[in-house]
């Protein structure tokens, strides 16, 4: 049953629920990713195997752990020529995007006459890129990662990736990473390539950050690494708002609701409008939209429209519009008039698609955009991957004798203040050193 929903009659508990979505509470697998954790970390490629060989491989060796040159060279003729150029014409558009993004390598402002402050911008040191692979094969998450890392220059960086029933990495992901330049991906995933690239082993380098959408086993073993490791941005379940007014096409509408909600059964998708007619008719043509999937895609739509997806009446289009900003949506399409109008007044999303003509499946393939997005409400403080979660920004400042001589007392001052005396007196010895007074 396609939930319809009315905004102003939904109880406080319910309003929670739609705007909690299925965040899972992981905490029944901490005990698993802490004995998960210790054991890569005592043993090293040992327990990669052997945790592996038990989710992913039955077969699986310590030899499979690293993509070899001939699978790479093997992966092309088994993804075929069609998928290799669509790959290459999405890496196109993802790269000149991402080159846009880096900033200067360094800049300084005069603060004050003879006072010079800066940034230099350098890549961070090293990073792993978790690529998933679930029940599906996922190029594009490939390209959206390893593309912002190559353009930051990013060295060493590699990528771990849960193996196929045979060991091996998916093919389409490898063609995907060597064509952006990444040479080193590792067929292991879940809690253990976390804890891999958290402490090294003898093949998994140590990385100092890792980024990539992943399981709740996956999120569960970078919450208790958290701080031994960066673990980069909070990517859950897939999410979406379709935002239309009266103007909207309801069959454009339908057909973008069921995007994300194919993603999985912990999804959420929704509808959102004030135009009670536009909202009845989408709920109309979305059972026979529905039926023309695979099996095993309709149950994910129908289980997230019938949970925490669905057609959302609001009392207004200001208040479909507070709504977004409260709810903080993964992606966010907008189909109204005026797209570029309402664009203005959206604060909170991962992405926001601005028209008919900018679909959701654009964006997470082939518009530019990175598709590695906020979810579970994030989006109120975290922004998309981008070459920034590959960089890092290091303060640099200058004085000259002018400028020293502005700062010295107040600075002394201060560190009076607040109880430092060696900072007071690397001023005041300072001043008698140089023939201050």
């Amino acid at each position: 049953m396609i939930q319809f929903r009315e905004l102003s009659s939904l109880s406080a508990s319910d309003l929670a629920t739609l705007m909690r979505r299925s965040e899972q509470d992981i905490s029944t697998l901490l005990p698993l990713a802490q004995d998960v954790i210790e054991r890569v970390r005592k043993e090293g490629d040992a327990a990669l195997v052997e945790y592996t060989r038990q989710f992913d491989a039955p077969e699986y060796t310590a030899a499979q752990l690293k993509a070899t040159p001939e699978d790479f060279a093997r992966a092309r003729g088994q993804v075929g020529a069609e998928v290799v150029a669509a790959i290459e014409h999405a890496h196109a558009n993802i790269r000149r995007f991402h080159t846009e993004q880096m900033p200067e390598p360094m800049w300084f402002m005069e603060v004050r006459p003879g006072i010079m402050a800066g940034e230099k911008i350098t890549p961070i040191a090293s990073a792993g890129l978790y690529v998933p692979r679930g029940k599906g094969s996922f190029p594009s998450v490939m390209l959206m990662l390893s593309i912002p890392a190559t353009v930051a220059g990013v060295a060493p960086l590699v990528v771990v990736t849960p193996p196929n029933a045979q060991g091996k990495a998916d093919a389409a992901s490898l063609v995907a990473a060597e064509i952006a330049g990444v040479k080193d991906v590792y067929a292991v995933g879940g809690m253990q390539a976390i804890a891999g690239l958290a402490f090294g082993t003898e093949t998994l380098p140590k990385v100092a950050k890792v980024v990539g959408p992943g399981s709740s086993y996956v999120s569960a073993a970078k919450r208790l690494l958290y701080g031994t490791l960066d673990v980069g941005l909070p990517a859950g379940p897939s999410e979406s708002i379709i935002l239309c007014d009266e103007s909207a096409d309801p069959r454009l509408a339908a057909l973008d609701l069921l995007v994300e909600a194919e993603h999985g059964p912990e999804s959420a998708a929704l509808l959102v409008t004030h135009d009670r007619a536009l909202a009845q008719k989408a709920l109309d043509m979305l059972p026979g939209y529905i039926a023309e999937l695979p099996e095993w895609r309709r149950r994910f739509v129908e289980n997230v429209l019938s949970n925490y997806g669905g057609i959302l009446l609001t009392e207004s289009h200001a208040t479909a519009i507070q709504f977004i900003n409260d709810y903080a949506p993964e992606h966010l399409e907008i189909l109204t008039a005026d797209p570029f109008s309402t664009l203005g007044k959206i604060k909170n999303a991962g992405e926001i698609l601005l028209g008919s003509y900018t679909p959701i499946p654009t964006s997470n393939y082939t518009l530019g955009l990175n598709a590695i997005l906020p979810t579970g409400g994030f989006g109120r403080s975290f922004s998309s991957v981008s070459v920034w979660d590959f960089l890092k920004r290091s303060g640099v400042g200058y004085m000259s004798r002018e400028g020293y001589d502005s700062l010295r007392k107040e600075t002394a001052t201060l560190a009076d203040y607040e109880g430092f005396p060696a900072h007071a007196m690397s001023i005041r010895k300072r001043d008698e050193l140089l023939g201050f007074k």
